[in-house]
């Protein structure tokens, strides 16, 4: 049975700096077919298929949000 590894993060951050990681996260896919995050002190790299499903969700409200979520 494979490891299950969880990872999460919540922060405050300027709407540009937001952008910024988005793009980060993108260009991990577009250009290595990965992506990389710090677990525990440790690089942990997850390979991403070539097929995805990708869902975007946007709810306006007294709290919104845009919710980005592929998976494989």
């Amino acid at each position: 049975m494979a490891d299950i590894i969880e990872h999460e993060k919540n922060e405050s951050l300027r709407r540009e700096e937001a952008a910024a990681r988005l793009h980060e996260i993108a260009d991990q896919l577009a250009r290595h077919n990965e992506i990389t995050f710090v677990q525990g002190g440790r690089d942990v790299t997850v390979s991403v298929p070539d097929q995805v499903e990708l869902s975007v969700e946007v709810e306006v409200g007294e709290k919104s949000e845009i919710e980005i979520e592929i998976s494989w």
